[in-house]
């Protein structure tokens, strides 16, 4: 990896970092809709995890443990409230979380 692109790599982080209390508070009606509509089962908060754009629905149906079904309401409900792209063979949250967003829900869904 060249300089330049460390030097780039390590400020983007640096900017991540300062930037997600202020993320945090714009997107916090988004994160609000999201754990609405996610709730406290770990295999939806699994299934929304994997959605980063590069899993098919049934890739992330596999991975997390739930029913195709099941992560097909979940998308669409995902999708009505403006939280994942536009694609929903490949769903993308468009809302950035922690890694531990989830943590403290241990409710069966």
């Amino acid at each position: 990896m060249s300089r330049e692109i460390e030097l780039l790599t390590e400020i983007r982080d640096l900017l991540q970092v300062m930037a997600e209390p202020l993320l945090a508070k714009r997107e916090e009606k988004l994160r609000a809709a999201l754990r609405e509509v996610v709730g406290s089962g770990k295999y939806k908060q699994g299934a929304v995890v994997l959605m980063d754009g590069t899993r098919t629905q049934a890739a992330i149906a596999r991975e997390a443990g739930i029913n195709q079904g099941y992560l097909s309401r979940l998308i669409k409900a995902l999708s009505a409230k403006g939280l994942i792209g536009s694609d929903k063979r490949e769903p993308r949250l468009l809302v950035k979380v922690p890694p531990m967003f989830f943590n403290g829900d241990d409710d069966d869904d």
